[in-house]
């Protein structure tokens, strides 16, 4: 399965969330088994040549992407969630969005120190919660290889916020 195939399903909603916004809707990707399977067999042989030894997954769809990575690849799966959705002690990092603010939380005790983490998510779009997110990768001991989504709008400039991580995505808009 190659990424075009990939895009080629991804269909456009005009005016979700908000008007003048084309949302990227990767739910048919999702429905479809064959296509599924081909999205993570690209984002798991990325994680394969980054030598990664966790995931960190951002919520939700990263979620998806995530723990079907770490099941090939027989890893540990850590959850980067909204700020009160964890049970146990959190670092938490606070990041600016178009219009306010939001707070991301990752388990202190998620990583050994050193530990090899590919940040995975399912789209890149500014690039905020992605940052949020290495910051508390890293302030939890991990060391961040690599960030990787299964969709990049680049018009956004995403990678700016992530300078100096290794950022892949097979698609991008």
């Amino acid at each position: 399965m190659n990424a075009e195939t990939i895009r080629d399903a991804i269909r456009d909603v005009p005016d979700f969330p908000k008007p003048g916004i084309l949302f990227k809707d990767i739910t048919p990707v999702l429905q479809n088994a064959e296509l599924f399977r081909g999205a993570v067999t690209l984002l798991e042989t990325f994680c394969k040549e980054c030598g990664v030894e966790k995931i960190a997954a951002i919520d939700a769809r990263g979620f998806l992407f995530g723990g079907a990575i770490c099941d090939r690849l027989n890893i540990g799966f850590v959850p980067v969630r909204k700020q009160g959705k964890l049970p146990y002690k959190t670092f938490e990092e606070t990041y600016d969005l178009e219009y306010g603010s939001a707070t991301l939380a990752i388990h202190q005790d998620a990583f050994a120190p050193g530990e090899k983490v590919v940040i995975i998510d399912d789209l890149l779009a500014t690039g905020g919660t992605a940052a949020a997110t290495a910051k508390l990768v890293e302030r939890a001991g991990g060391e961040v290889v690599a960030i990787g989504f299964l969709v990049e709008l680049a018009f956004l400039n995403g990678r700016d916020q992530l300078q100096g991580y290794n950022v892949w995505a097979p698609i991008a808009f």
